[in-house]
């Protein structure tokens, strides 16, 4: 019997913070109210089980455990007061889910046309799994791929299937 590419679990008790403002000016003001370096474009910063991902040229995602994230959303509504800048607490409006194993890129391939295997340590890529908007960063021996809760239940299904032995899915 073949062996799947990858396991998948839905990863709980994690908060997310989306960032909007012009970065060139708000950027290092950001990063000091996290405690994190502000990521290059395509790349994440990491402390602890923090995590600082640059989304867009104006947009940044702030992952954190889910105790943390009323104080870090208050940091930065401080830190930010006189900027233009739009800082929301989107924690209930994702679902995240881990792709682990020695194959995981193999079963992300199969989904996203965003090339996994050559994803840097630190990088973040936004993409598609199928037909559903999501990003993903490399995580353990694997991967953890983030998307809207909305969507929670295909994602685990397109997830699942693409991890299954022997399932060739076409992601188009």
């Amino acid at each position: 019997m073949a062996e799947a590419l990858a396991k998948i679990s839905q990863v709980q008790g994690l908060g997310m913070i989306q960032i909007r403002a012009n970065l060139l000016r708000s950027g290092e003001v950001i990063a000091r109210a996290v405690d994190l370096v502000l990521p290059a474009p395509m790349l994440t910063t990491r402390q602890g089980e923090r995590m600082l991902g640059w989304m867009s040229p104006d947009e940044l995602i702030l992952i954190a455990p889910q105790p943390q994230i009323a104080g870090l959303l208050a940091a930065l509504e401080e830190a930010l007061e006189g900027h233009h800048a739009l800082v929301v607490d989107v924690s209930d409006m994702r679902v995240v889910f881990d792709i682990q194993g020695a194959r995981a890129d193999q079963a992300l391939a199969k989904l996203c046309p965003a090339d996994a295997a050559n994803l840097p340590e630190a990088g973040l890529r936004r993409t598609r799994a199928a037909q559903a908007a999501c990003g993903f960063w490399r995580h353990g021996q694997g991967f953890r791929l983030m998307g809207f809760r909305s969507v929670a239940d295909y994602l685990r299904g397109i997830l699942e299937g693409a991890a299954a032995p022997g399932t060739h899915l076409d992601p188009r």
